[in-house]
């Protein structure tokens, strides 16, 4: 079919409407736009985001990288200023300042605004000379110096009253007086980590996820250009029952809040709390919380809740993790794997090859740590498997994600590491979910991921047990 255009203005108007369309969807050299992938179907009550989304696109406001991914912020913004009465944030880091702005305006219009973020993270931006550089280590002073350059509006190496007015997160909330406490609220010098990642807002909507509400989480870091933030999951959940289980977590923390007495319970002074489950037109959520103490069975806690999730697959079990360091469910996914179940798994550079990561008892193989000691009940696969490694990402990005995929329609996702620290110290969420709509988000995550990820013994693992066995005479 040939299309012809008649000359004349409204002509010349559809022709540049074409081609526009055509620029979006498949990066014409010269026209804007990112090449774009098939969005797919959300559910009506759970709506799925990946901030390094093949399927969205968006201008990074800070960096101004016109780049792929759904702009997680833009979705946390939205959410915020869609409340009309309440709004509750727990999140371990706040950085971001439209996300603070918003909710600063919010609470200034009336609407009933309260703030939890991780003690280390509760304080205005200071001079870096200030803020005792020589005591922090290179990550810190990492951070420091992307925070620098994100309140620095006009790049021009200095901070001014003014930038930090429209720019420092903690500053924006503390000055406008939004109720904001964090973990060492409970009169202790703060618990594990205070590493939740979710809002509730209206008693009805729950966003949560992988992500912290920081430049790095979200959209990416300065110092390296190819940036995308690490990558990570954003989930908008409308459910008034869910959110009344998030509430009751946030009233726990809360206590009487700021200036109230020492009331607030974080970690294991919280009550040990089992998995509940809500749910939702074509869905089924189970959500439940950590720390849970050591003196509780394991099959009890976070881990275990995971571990007995994993033990239902049938077909197929895809893993996308920051950190995977716990024995228990290596040793109940081993015997899945035995039986059938096509297990992958993906794991960040810098955890993957550590003394004790899972992720090489998968790859049947075991490096012992700096003392030259094995990680305690150890226990390689039998059966070993090739399909774990390292995805290929922009440098400066973590692979930040917490999830499975089980059999293409079960979920697991919510801030919650992989870990004993996770399962036994800190404040954490978890969400298992079971919708094969949500579940397909994810399992184009995952496969974006795998692509060009480097699975297997690979050669930097082989020289890794090489030197580790050799300085230790093995």
């Amino acid at each position: 079919m040939r299309l012809s255009f008649h000359p004349g203005r409204l002509g010349a108007l559809l022709l540049g409407a074409l081609l526009l369309v055509l620029a979006l969807h498949h990066g014409w050299p010269g026209l804007a736009g990112p090449s774009l992938a098939p969005a797919l179907p959300q559910d009506p009550y759970i709506q799925v985001y990946f901030n390094q989304s093949p399927a969205a696109a968006y201008t990074d406001p800070y960096r101004r990288i016109q780049r792929h991914g759904d702009d997680l912020e833009a979705t946390i913004v939205e959410a915020i200023a869609a409340a009309n009465t309440s709004i509750d944030v727990a999140v371990q880091e706040i950085n971001l300042p439209q996300v603070a702005i918003a909710l600063r305006d919010q609470a200034q219009a009336g609407v009933a605004v309260r703030v939890i973020v991780e003690d280390q993270y509760n304080r205005p931006w200071q001079p870096l000379a200030e803020f005792q550089s020589a005591q922090l280590d290179e990550y810190q002073q990492s951070k420091q110096a992307e925070r620098q350059q994100l309140i620095d509006a006009d790049r021009n190496g200095k901070i001014i009253a003014q930038e930090l007015e429209k720019r420092d997160a903690i500053r924006i909330l503390t000055k406008a007086q939004v109720p904001l406490i964090d973990d060492t609220a409970d009169g202790s010098k703060g618990s594990g980590l205070m590493h939740h990642k979710f809002m509730v807002v209206d008693g009805k909507t729950v966003l949560l996820g992988s992500n912290n509400w920081t430049l790095s989480g979200t959209h990416g870091d300065f110092a390296h250009k190819d940036s995308r933030g690490n990558a990570n999951a954003l989930l908008k959940i409308e459910s008034a029952e869910l959110a009344a289980v998030l509430t009751e977590e946030f009233d726990l923390m809360w206590g009487d809040g700021p200036k109230g007495k020492e009331d607030s319970l974080f970690g294991l002074q919280k009550p040990m709390r089992s998995p509940r489950t809500v749910s939702l037109p074509g869905s089924q959520v189970t959500v439940q919380f950590s720390p849970v103490s050591e003196s509780k069975p394991w099959s009890q806690s976070v881990n275990g809740l995971i571990s007995t999730t994993l033990a239902q697959a049938t077909g197929s079990v895809d893993l996308a993790l920051f950190v995977f360091s716990d024995q228990g469910i290596s040793d109940r996914l081993a015997p899945k794997s035995q039986a059938g179940v096509k297990v992958r798994a993906l794991v960040d550079s810098n955890f993957i090859y550590r003394s004790y990561s899972e992720a090489l008892d998968m790859l049947g193989t075991a490096i012992p740590d700096h003392r030259c000691k094995y990680e305690a009940h150890n226990k390689p696969w039998a059966a070993p498997i090739s399909q774990v490694g390292i995805p290929s990402l922009p440098e400066g990005d973590k692979l930040h994600h917490k999830f499975a995929l089980i059999d293409n329609h079960t979920v697991i996702i919510g801030s919650h590491n992989w870990s004993a620290a996770a399962n036994h110290t800190n404040d954490e969420d978890l969400l298992v979910i079971r919708n094969p709509t949500v579940a397909a988000h994810f399992r184009r995550e995952f496969d974006r991921l795998a692509a060009d990820a480097d699975m297997g013994l690979t050669k930097d693992l082989q020289n890794r047990i090489q030197r580790q066995r050799k300085q230790c005479g093995g």
